[in-house]
């Protein structure tokens, strides 16, 4: 997911992203906080929680004391009687809210991976509160004096390239937040942020609502044909869970598309699933997020009016790499046609099966995986419930994802059973380099819960600072169906990107070298953050590693070559499906944050959504987008006016690859080129040079357009 880093929900972040890591040792431990364990620097390995000491009422207490101890940081910073140098004003910054850090850290990696009412209740009390202090901070005239002070005079400071680049963040950061805007500007941006952020809170707590409550029951049987019987199991087993004994439920995911769809011959079924996926959020009840998504739309458009902005498409992008929303949307339009051009394409084969199989119906979006998966079988004799038993979780996570990173960069994972953890399922490991002492701790929780956000993302508990002293302790989520007692877990072919995907995420904090926290791991752009997990997606299919893991559950045998030899002819099996569904949600989440401040608030979204679709040639009934905007969290949360960086990094991920297969392909020279020019060095540096100092050159989209299928 994503600039995927859970800390990035916070306004706080947003606004200044002045404390993002977790803390040093702090002195003042008296009073009611002095047995909060969120008060003080963990004792375990690389700071690790200590969730068995952890109650769920120790956060709210913590976090308002972390406010006001940084609250008190920085006004001893902006009030220091000497003149502003770089030590005492932003390496001070970079020093500051470490308290407040450490437990809001811990805090939103928990209401995203194990929530309860209690959290969910302290999230929204927190959050317009967390939203004053950003700008407590980021709207100090005495604190910003000092830096616009450093800025100006910026030549004569002697710095480094990565001390002036740090200056020239802290100053941009403020001037975003809105600290030239004069006194009256600075107030509604207050009352604005403060609402933006409930707003924020209250979608995603609806989000996890309504996905749980729309899930469906089946009670007959007969009902699930075409399922296998590991996920007929895991149904049964889920529906007893929760309450519904002798049934059984088949969970929401996160995306429009669900994956039973592409089992379940029972079409009445499927259309169930399917509606009630795309109606989640919009239905009038108590979890429609309708009038909380035109408000966000509103109040975005009218802060970027303050900034000076026409949009809040144009205020997003200005900070990226794309610059300005007309690149985004170049990049992305000149793609819609070709990709809509093989989605009817492909609806075509799919109409011809049904009307082969005399099933007198048009084509519907509950169809398309079902007949895809059968055309599939047909074009490339691949059944992927043939392939599925070669995919089990344990050996790609082990043998797949683990043997890419030791081939490339030298690392290994051992587990460690000596920690506490939030959930039974999570899982620990030291991240040990390549002079075989441990770096850090990595975190993995793989299986999907009613209290855990869907979709897949890595974040952090700490991360990497030598400023501060601290090494990286990353976390990697996902939202696999668990087995079945005595079962494994088999993933689809999906699944496994998405688990080699996130693990890049997690290797871009893993391997970071930085001193400033403000650059550690995956602080970069949200449009260059995507390129070194999509770059470990390539890997998967890679025949040193896939031979590695593509073997039988039960058997241990090896994936036979042919069936591996069709699942990689396949590759590019769908792709007007697949780019078609991004491109729409891409260009939806454009839509809603090109809106200009005098516009009127949208009062039909179904509507909206409707038009926007139909003025890029998206609008294919059976191709509906991988979000709609109702349920879209990355629209309305942490990937606004960004979800185009998917696109926008693969650009870059498609040239890369080529770049190693050009230079001996998965070698430890190359993993340690791509490690010392990108892994390492965060947001140190402009992204563009980054790709130069990795690549020698801008990237080229043709790498792009072959994988995709569209040349």
């Amino acid at each position: 997911m994503s600039r995927t880093t859970i800390l990035a929900q916070l306004a706080f972040v947003s606004a200044l992203a002045a404390c993002e890591q977790a803390s040093a040792p702090t002195t003042d431990q008296e009073g009611p906080n002095a047995m909060n364990p969120l008060m003080t620097r963990s004792d375990l390995p690389f700071q690790a929680p200590p969730f068995d000491k952890i109650k769920d009422t120790d956060f709210r207490p913590a976090i308002e004391e972390g406010m006001r101890r940084q609250l008190e940081e920085v006004r001893t910073i902006a009030m220091d009687p000497d003149a502003p140098t770089f030590t005492n004003t932003i390496e001070a910054l970079e020093l500051s809210g470490r308290d407040l850090n450490r437990a809001t850290a811990i805090f939103y990696n928990l209401t995203s991976s194990a929530t309860n009412d209690t959290l969910q209740s302290v999230k929204a009390a927190l959050a317009p509160k967390l939203a004053a202090h950003a700008d407590a901070i980021a709207l100090d005239p005495s604190l910003f004096v000092r830096i616009k002070a450093l800025h100006d005079d910026q030549a004569a400071l002697g710095l480094d390239p990565v001390q002036g680049r740090l200056l020239d963040r802290y100053y941009t950061r403020f001037v975003r937040a809105g600290a030239l805007l004069d006194d009256p500007g600075k107030e509604r941006m207050k009352k604005l942020n403060e609402e933006e952020a409930d707003l924020v809170t209250k979608f995603q707590d609806n989000i996890l609502k309504e996905r749980a409550a729309m899930a469906i029951v089946v009670n007959d049987p007969r009902e699930l044909e075409g399922m296998g019987s590991e996920a007929i199991e895991a149904a049964a087993a889920s529906a007893e869970a929760k309450g519904h004994k002798g049934a059984w439920l088949i969970d929401l995911r996160n995306t429009t598309t669900q994956p039973a769809l592409s089992e379940l011959k029972d079409r009445a079924l499927r259309e169930r699933i399917m509606q009630a996926s795309l109606t989640r959020n919009g239905r009038g009840n108590e979890y429609d997020n309708k009038d909380i998504i035109t408000r966000l739309a509103q109040l975005r458009a009218e802060k970027a009016h303050l900034l000076g902005f026409p949009t809040w498409a144009h205020y997003v992008m200005n900070d990226q790499m794309a610059k300005s929303p007309d690149r985004a949307l170049k990049l992305m339009a000149d793609m819609a046609p070709a990709a809509a051009a093989n989605a009817k394409k492909e609806a075509a084969e799919l109409q011809a099966i049904v009307d082969q199989q005399k099933g007198g119906f048009e084509v519907a979006s509950w169809d398309w995986d079902f007949y895809a998966e059968q055309v599939r079988k047909a074009r490339y004799d691949l059944d992927e419930a043939a392939v599925k038993p070669y995919l089990d979780f344990e050996n790609v996570l082990q043998n797949g994802v683990f043997f890419a990173a030791n081939k490339l960069y030298g690392l290994t994972f051992r587990e460690r059973h000596d920690l506490p953890v939030y959930h039974p399922d999570v899982r620990v490991f030291d991240i040990i380099d390549t002079n075989g002492a441990a770096i850090g701790l990595f975190y993995g929780d793989y299986y999907a819960r009613d209290n855990k956000n869907g979709g897949a993302w890595m974040s952090s508990f700490v991360d990497q600072s030598t400023l501060l002293d601290q090494h990286p302790v990353i976390t990697q989520n996902c939202n696999y169906v668990k087995p079945a007692e005595g079962q494994p877990c088999l993933l689809s072919w999906d699944d496994v990107t998405t688990l080699f995907h996130e693990f890049g995420h997690a290797l871009h904090g893993m391997l970071s070298e930085q001193k400033y926290p403000k650059f550690s791991g995956t602080a970069t752009s949200t449009d260059f953050v995507e390129f070194p997990s999509q770059v470990n997606e390539n890997w998967a299919l890679v025949p040193e590693v896939f031979n590695n893991y593509a073997k039988h559950w039960k058997t241990g045998e090896a994936m036979p070559a042919d069936l591996a030899g069709k699942l990689r002819r396949a590759s590019k099996f769908n792709q007007g499906y697949a780019t078609t569904e991004y491109l729409a949600a891409a260009l939806l989440d454009l839509e809603w944050h090109s809106l200009p401040f005098d516009a009127p608030r949208v009062s039909d979204v179904d509507g909206f959504e409707k038009t926007a679709l139909h003025k890029y040639g998206l609008d294919l009934p059976q191709v509906p987008p991988r979000y709609r905007s109702c349920y879209f969290s990355h629209c309305w949360t942490d990937y606004a006016a960004n979800y185009y960086a998917y696109l926008w990094s693969e650009v870059m991920d498609a040239d890369a690859f080529a770049w190693f297969n050009e230079n001996g392909g998965m070698t430890r020279a190359n993993g340690d080129h791509f490690r010392a020019t990108v892994l390492s060095r965060g947001g140190s540096m402009d992204e563009g040079e980054m790709y130069r100092a990795f690549r020698g050159r801008d990237a080229r989209v043709e790498p792009l357009l072959v994988k995709r299928g569209l040349r």
